[in-house]
């Protein structure tokens, strides 16, 4: 169902279909299909795509080096709940016409932040009167709701890591508006994202003091949250730096350390960013696979980097081979715990036709389908997930076995070392695992 407001801002394009690889349609998906079963699932079920508010409806163009290119029709109104209200009916019809079953926001993405924290939750409070009429009418679901601690000046030093506490009080305030809005739009989870809980340098920074007060901070949320019906599973989203020199959640091992250490980890999961995980030098597929030998792989947020470019310039996926190792670690983890696949990109500067964000969002719909088809093809057909039990085949029976079982003392394993003697050279035969998945693409 196409929901469209009072006026329709995207004039001339209907509902985006599958029509196959072969159709010549740009506005029509290659690969994606919602209903096609995979593994047991539907692509529907597997990915749960989202469309992200920020940079879909509120990301004009600008960058460090100028301003805004994109003048969005529903951005010219005055008013800052008329103009929250004209942002919600182009977020509904783009996600209506996208046939996407997910939307995800930041607190001030859905209307201007006001000059107290009272009249902003007034403000949220009225705005999400108006989403829950749009997602009742449209069938719509909030995949998860977050808070911007991090664009206000007052968080230049952080929000829960802050040395003031007033400030840290402010964010609890902000937190608690934008977990009220998730609650009440039924959102199936809520993340946090550290965009400068970290330092700039540690001459003036107490780093354990700040990494405990954030642990406290998500406790109290987690707290509320639960003690208000909240039932999903919170989220934090690892980011090695930028806009800090050095932030706490900086890859999804340090994430998980602080997890357990602050003992969330029966409430917190992962939301992995491929470009962040660029940013950290490591691979979307590590970072994946980290989070799932942990149990916490929750959610994604779907983009990629430029490899020339040193900083999160979130463009909208494109590598098939990428997300295709990707897929594999998707697929062997049983897929997202909680989560989906949110498109946090945003289009090129220099993409300025409203068409473009359809384009953008059917090409990274598609990268993700062809993805996930190359890996269960390559599960399924192809001698890969023998090859790769072959090579750990000496622990599962005999002495090996007995290592892995916790059987063997040090002077135990030291013996069979002495005994075997110079150990057989085996290759890892990476070329032909290469090969296999170039196979099926």
């Amino acid at each position: 169902m196409v929901l469209i407001g009072d006026k329709e801002y995207f004039k001339g394009i209907g509902e985006i279909k599958y029509e196959g690889r072969e159709s010549d349609n740009p506005l029509a998906f290659k690969f994606y299909n919602p209903e096609q079963v995979v593994a047991g699932k539907t692509m529907r079920e597997h990915f749960k795509f989202a469309m992200a508010y920020w940079h879909t409806l509120c990301g004009t163009g600008g960058d460090p080096f100028g301003p805004g290119t994109k003048a969005f029709p529903w951005s010219t109104a005055t008013d800052p709940l008329v103009a929250a209200k004209e942002k919600a009916d182009a977020a509904f019809e783009f996600v209506t016409k996208m046939g996407f079953d997910y939307y995800c926001f930041h607190d001030f993405d859905l209307v201007d932040e006001a000059g107290t924290l009272a009249e902003s939750e007034k403000r949220v409070q009225q705005t999400v009167a108006y989403l829950k009429e749009k997602m009742n009418a449209s069938g719509v679901k909030l995949l998860w709701g977050t808070a911007n601690l991090f664009s206000n000046p007052r968080y230049m030093n952080g929000a829960a890591s802050n040395p003031n506490f007033d400030v840290v009080a402010h964010a609890g305030a902000q937190v608690k508006i934008a977990l009220d809005a998730t609650m009440e739009l039924g959102g199936e989870n809520y993340v946090f994202w550290g965009g400068r809980e970290g330092y700039m340098s540690l001459l003036n920074t107490n780093m354990k003091l700040e990494q405990d007060n954030i642990g406290r901070f998500m406790r109290m949320a987690r707290d509320y949250a639960r003690k208000n019906g909240f039932k999903g599973s919170f989220f934090i989203e690892p980011k090695p730096m930028e806009p800090s020199k050095h932030q706490y959640d900086f890859d999804s091992a340090t994430s998980i350390n602080f997890i357990r250490e602050q003992g969330l980890e029966n409430d917190f999961k992962l939301n992995i960013e491929v470009n962040h995980a660029t940013l950290a030098q490591h691979t979307f597929q590590h970072e994946l696979q980290v989070a799932a030998d942990a149990g916490m792989l929750g959610s994604i947020d779907a983009n990629r980097g430029d490899y020339q470019n040193g900083w999160d310039t979130d463009q909208f996926p494109n590598n098939f081979l990428e997300t295709a190792e990707a897929m594999l670690v998707f697929l062997k983890a049983g897929g997202l715990q909680g989560g989906g696949v949110n498109f946090d990109a945003k289009t090129r500067r220099n993409s300025t036709d409203l068409e473009d964000i359809f384009l953008a969002h059917i090409g990274g719909a598609d990268t993700f389908a062809r993805g996930l088809l190359i890996a269960d093809a390559v599960m399924q057909k192809s001698p890969y997930e023998d090859l790769l039990s072959k090579r750990y085949a000496s622990f599962t029976s005999g002495k090996g076995a007995d290592f892995v079982n916790n059987k063997l003392d040090l002077e135990t394993l030291a013996k069979i070392g002495m005994e075997k003697g110079e150990p057989q050279t085996i290759s890892g035969k990476q070329e032909l695992f290469e090969n296999i998945l170039n196979q099926y693409i």
